[in-house]
């Protein structure tokens, strides 16, 4: 049976400041470190893999010796957000960044936006997801409107009460403002923001959907799809890819929920990549700057990594990474430009080695590949060759 891949994406769980991270306004980001300062994170099977190992975590005291294979990798795309970084893991970078608005979208997309809808949008500001309903709730009910609203990331949010929208009518308006926002006003996703309540108590729900662009060419998951073999998207891995290359998708609600899915099907027989992201260090807590919030989270997580690390069959290869960083210690709320996490571990797997720094998070991909023997163009270098043990070299 050929090898089976677990890619889990812990969204937003960067490990500090690329290089160039002054360029986005990041210099000093380091979100592992802000949630190791609490003196709260208990992540000992993170630690055991090789976590503490990695190039730039000298803040904390490791033993040198540790179960699986670590690393650290730099982004090489423009951007620093969701959708880019997760194409970049599956192999392809991005020289230039989607399009941003900080001061909100030209009068013409608003324009053009309400009259494909019939609605008034109201907002066309960055604004926090949970302040923006707070702050315009109460005139969304009043016109029957649309929030519109952005962020720092390529986004084009739509957020209404689903008393006064259902939810299948917000994903219409989603689909109209998809087909609009192309070439030069391509945003990376247009999303989906239902909430419920009453002004000044709204709570957005789990009905949040994301439209993403198509990739501009085939990721290792339409190599993956094309070989005849799974590649089973896992939160929000569906929506990132636009469908393209997921032969399942398993909608989740939380990073819980989708660490049991995971769990469930390592008990299964089966080849190919189950492809994860759990989102609520992102959306919960980093751009919340919910220190506390994100640490419960982490510890949380460890928790249940636990499990899953001793119910891995024997073809079975874990990888934890990360698409970008989110400190919620900065002033800010938005993404950071920051290294990401890897580590790698299974019966096949070597213990104790340092990959060092990885040029590009694309190296994930052409590692995927190799160790499931597809044949695809990544941006990437493969390091299968760097981390099996040597009687699973071929």
């Amino acid at each position: 049976m050929k090898n089976r891949i677990l890619l889990i994406i812990l969204d937003s769980v960067g490990i500090g400041a690329l290089p160039d991270a002054a360029q986005y306004g990041d210099e000093g980001s380091n979100t592992l470190k802000t949630c190791y300062d609490s003196g709260l994170l208990r992540i000992s099977n993170m630690e055991s893999l090789g976590l503490l190992g990695i190039d730039g975590m000298d803040y904390v005291m490791g033993n040198g010796s540790y179960k699986g294979v670590y690393g650290r990798m730099a982004e090489k795309s423009s951007g620093k957000d969701t959708t880019i970084g997760h194409w970049e893991i599956a192999g392809i970078i991005s020289p230039k960044a989607m399009p941003v608005y900080p001061k909100g979208f030209p009068a013409s997309i608003i324009e053009e936006f309400e009259r494909k809808t019939g609605k008034k949008a109201l907002c066309n500001k960055p604004y926090s997801g949970t302040e923006v309903i707070l702050d315009y709730g109460r005139e969304q009910e009043e016109t029957g409107g649309l929030i519109v609203y952005t962020s720092a990331d390529s986004v084009f949010q739509i957020a209404a009460n689903e008393r006064d929208v259902p939810v299948a009518k917000l994903y219409e308006y989603c689909e109209m403002a998809r087909e609009m926002l192309q070439g030069e006003h391509g945003v990376g996703r247009v999303i989906a923001r239902p909430y419920v309540g009453s002004y000044p108590n709204y709570e957005r729900t789990a009905n949040r959907h994301d439209y993403s662009l198509l990739p501009p060419r085939k990721t290792m998951c339409n190599y993956i799809e094309e070989a005849g073999l799974a590649c089973i998207g896992i939160g929000k891995i569906y929506d990132i890819f636009a469908g393209s290359g997921i032969t399942k998708s398993i909608k989740t609600k939380h990073n819980a929920e989708g660490m049991e899915v995971l769990r469930q099907l390592v008990k299964e027989k089966g080849d190919g990549l189950i492809f994860a992201n759990l989102v609520d260090f992102d959306m919960k807590y980093g751009h919340r700057n919910d220190i506390l919030g994100y640490v419960k989270a982490l510890n949380e997580f460890d928790v249940q990594l636990g499990s899953l690390m001793s119910e891995l069959q024997e073809n079975d290869i874990l990888l934890i990474a990360a698409d970008h960083g989110c400190d919620p210690g900065t002033d800010g709320t938005d993404h950071t430009r920051e290294y990401i996490p890897l580590l790698a571990y299974g019966k096949q797997i070597q213990e104790s080695k340092n990959l060092g720094t990885r040029e590009t998070f694309a190296d994930i991909a052409a590692t995927i590949l190799e160790m499931l023997e597809v044949s695809g163009q990544t941006d990437g270098k493969s390091f299968a060759d760097d981390i099996f043990l040597n009687i699973f070299k071929t």
